[in-house]
Order: structure tokens, then C-alpha cells, then sequence
């Protein structure tokens, strides 16, 4: 495939309504699954009988239901809208920059979040969850905008291989910068669960916070998917067609940096979702991002959801990182991704 056609199909592929009706019956299916299977497995396996008396009917005096109420179902909530927030935010990157390569962990928008995030644990002597997203979301704007700039500076303007070289080269930097001030500030073991990338340790505070920025930041997603496919095939094209290039770009930055800082903010850094899923329901359902994000909202909750399963499952009673088992999927798509977009150096 030619580096014209990464990221649209041709006249005939643009638009498939059927797969992507197909996609989201079966992916919200396999997600409700995954969702019992969260709740379910686990150091103490719960019965699915006990899963669903533990939410329809919980006993406070139940050591099953507590684990159901207070650990697994928050967590399984919570793997479900990061790993949609996460896909719904590569989908528009792609889209907005027609880069293959364009993802919230690669372009340095969630090295961004966790880098300020270090700050706020180093300089604010209480730490609110509410102060962490709130210092996340300033982050991944910092994260993306020194990307941009980078690549803007180059000669020849911004390809899609000099940004992916740019989002490493800041993603580096920041990370090496959080991990200093971690060390320095002797608050390494403070925000570890968020370099390591998870969802074990969240409580009902951090869904409930969550939640409410997703929701907004999906519906704004699709609010402006129509004006992303027509950006997504050029800005002249676009321009030409009356969109409003600069306030289109202004809104899907402005979405992406609400998904990821959220998603970051409760699930740390965890790699390689945005980049992997838009190219799958990409593939499936055509070029159209009015169906590539909604699908991309249920193939990305189902990742996360079947990954934390995973990672809870390797080595038990121990867990695995999340972001390991994402990193395991998508480090080869993104090495075969970056060799098939390697012309545009």
C-alpha cells in the first residue's frame, strides 16, 4: 500500500455501513463478555451467579461482594473507557494529520500528561485526583505541542515519519525528565502504578471522574467525525468543500487532549491502543470516521478490557503490567507501520 492511500480506501471501500453495524454488534457482545470475565477471574475466582447478585443485589456483609463492588467492577469500567478514549484519540490524530503513524503514546501527548503528573506528586503536598487529571490534561497538550513544533522546524515540513521521530525523540526526553524528578523528589513509589500503565488499583472516585470526560470527549468525537473524513483527504479538499479547516483541527485537538489526559490520568501510561485499533476497524469498515470512531470506541474497550484479563492471568498472583501486554501487540504494528511509511523521510 502507497503512502496515498495509508490512511483512505479508495471510492468503493469508503464507506461500509454494514461491517461497521457488524463490528459494533459483535465487539459490544465480546465486551460484555470480557467485562464478566473482569469481574469473574482473578487471585479469588467469583462465580457468575455471585457476579450478578454482588450488583443487583449487594450484601455488605459479603467478602464476594465487596471484591465485585469495590475492586472488579471499578476496574473493569475503568479498562473499558480508557481503552476506548484511547482508540477514539488515535482515530482523530490519524485523521487530522493523515499520519499513520499518529497515536497519543508515539506523538508524546501521554509522555506530556505523565510528565506533569510527576510534577504535581513532587510539588503539591496533597494530590487530589481531581488535581492529577486536571494536571494531565495540561500535560498532553504540552506533550503534543513540542512534537508539532519539532516537526515544524524541519526541513521539508511535517512528514508523517518525522513526526513519529519527533513523538519519540520528546517522548524520551519527558519520560527521562518525570523519572529524574521521581527520583529526586523521593516520589517514585508514588507514581509507579502510572508508569507501569494499569487500571488495578482504581476506585470509584477515579471512574467517577473518568467517565464524565469520555462521555463528553466521544461525543464530540462523533459530533465532528463527518469533518474529519473530509479533512482526512486533504486540507485543500476540505477548504474547498466549506469545512472550516483551523476550527476543525482546534476541536479534535481539543478532544484528543480530554480523552488521553483522563485516560492517563487513571490508567497511567498504557501504549499503542490508539495506534493499532483505528487501523483495524480502519481496515474493516472503511475510510468513513463516522463509523471508524464509534467502532473504534468498542474494539478499543474490548482490548483493554481482554488485556487487563491477560495481564492478570500470566503470572498470578502477580500481575503483569498492562501496558507491557499492549506493548507486546503493538510495537511489531507499529515497526511494520513505520517500514511501510519509512518513503516519507
Amino acid at each position: 500500500m502507497t503512502k496515498s492511500h495509508s490512511l483512505e480506501s479508495d471510492k468503493k471501500t469508503i464507506y461500509r455501513p454494514k461491517s461497521a453495524t457488524l463490528v459494533l454488534g459483535i465487539g459490544i457482545l465480546f465486551l460484555l463478555i470480557s467485562i464478566c470475565l473482569s469481574i469473574i477471574l482473578g487471585v479469588a475466582d467469583i462465580n457468575l451467579s455471585t457476579v450478578l447478585q454482588g450488583i443487583f443485589h449487594f450484601d455488605s456483609t459479603s467478602t464476594a461482594h465487596q471484591i465485585i463492588y469495590r475492586l472488579r467492577l471499578p476496574r473493569a469500567l475503568a479498562a473499558t473507557f480508557i481503552g476506548a478514549s484511547l482508540a477514539v484519540s488515535g482515530a482523530i490524530m490519524q485523521g487530522i494529520t493523515r499520519n499513520a503513524l499518529a497515536s497519543p503514546s508515539i506523538m508524546g501527548v501521554t509522555s506530556g500528561a505523565m510528565f506533569t503528573v510527576s510534577i504535581a506528586f513532587a510539588f503539591i503536598p496533597v494530590v487530589s485526583n481531581t488535581v492529577i487529571m486536571l494536571f494531565a490534561f495540561v500535560g498532553a497538550g504540552l506533550g503534543a505541542a513540542l512534537v508539532f513544533l519539532i516537526g515544524a522546524l524541519s526541513k521539508r515540513g511535517l512528514t508523517p515519519m518525522k513526526l513519529a521521530l519527533a513523538g519519540t525523540a520528546i517522548s524520551a526526553l519527558l519520560g527521562s525528565i518525570s523519572t529524574g524528578i521521581a527520583l529526586r523528589f523521593d516520589v517514585a513509589k508514588d507514581i509507579s502504578f502510572w508508569y507501569a500503565g494499569g487500571v488495578a488499583g482504581v476506585q470509584w472516585i477515579n471512574v467517577q471522574l473518568l467517565i464524565p470526560v469520555a462521555i463528553i470527549g466521544l461525543i464530540l468525537a462523533f459530533f465532528i467525525s463527518k469533518s474529519i473524513t473530509i479533512l482526512s483527504l486533504g486540507e485543500d479538499v476540505a477548504s474547498g468543500l466549506g469545512q472550516k479547516v483551523g476550527f476543525v483541527k482546534l476541536l479534535g485537538t481539543i478532544v484528543v487532549l480530554l480523552l488521553t489526559g483522563a485516560a492517563v490520568a487513571v490508567g497511567g501510561t498504557i501504549g499503542f491502543v490508539g495506534l493499532v485499533v483505528p487501523h483495524i476497524v480502519r481496515f474493516i469498515v472503511g475510510s468513513d470516521y463516522r463509523l471508524i470512531i464509534p467502532c473504534s470506541a468498542v474494539v478499543g474497550a474490548l482490548l483493554l478490557v481482554l488485556s487487563d484479563v491477560v495481564a492478570r492471568l500470566v503470572h498470578p498472583p502477580f500481575e503483569t503490567p498492562l501496558g507491557a501486554i499492549t506493548a507486546i501487540i503493538g510495537v511489531p504494528f507499529f515497526l511494520y507501520l513505520a517500514r511501510r511509511e519509512g518513503r516519507g523521510l
